[in-house]
């Protein structure tokens, strides 16, 4: 029996997050589904083929409530057909705090969220 060695080294955990944001860059906007969520970035789903310039800086903005939003400032990291794979670049805190909650409330686990941030402090 041969043993299976796990290469998955990422340092956040990702969430699977079903929910409609924007994302914007200069005078562009597009709809998009977040398909997961994860302190340091996010995997996008738009209606057509994401070919727009992958150097540009981009806002993501969630509304989560009527008075609450996660806003964050991503790069693009990877592309394939309609789907884009983004790196945050920057968040302010009160995002950064919404996010966390929500990271932990889908995690079930402080334990995992704690060696989330501590990534994110390295």
């Amino acid at each position: 029996m041969h043993s299976v060695e796990n290469n998955d080294t990422r340092h956040f955990h990702r969430i699977h997050f079903a929910g409609e944001a924007i994302l914007s860059c200069e005078e562009q906007t597009w709809r998009c589904a977040i398909i997961d969520l994860s302190l340091k970035g996010c995997l996008l789903r738009f209606e057509s083929p994401w070919e727009e310039d992958p150097e540009k800086l981009y806002t993501l903005t969630l509304q989560l409530s009527e008075d609450t939003q996660i806003k964050m400032e991503l790069s693009a990291t990877h592309v394939v057909d309609n789907k884009a794979g983004f790196k945050c670049e920057h968040i302010d805190l009160d995002s950064i705090s919404e996010l966390r909650r929500l990271v932990e409330l889908n995690l079930g686990s402080s334990a995992l969220l704690e060696r989330d941030l501590l990534a994110l402090s390295e």
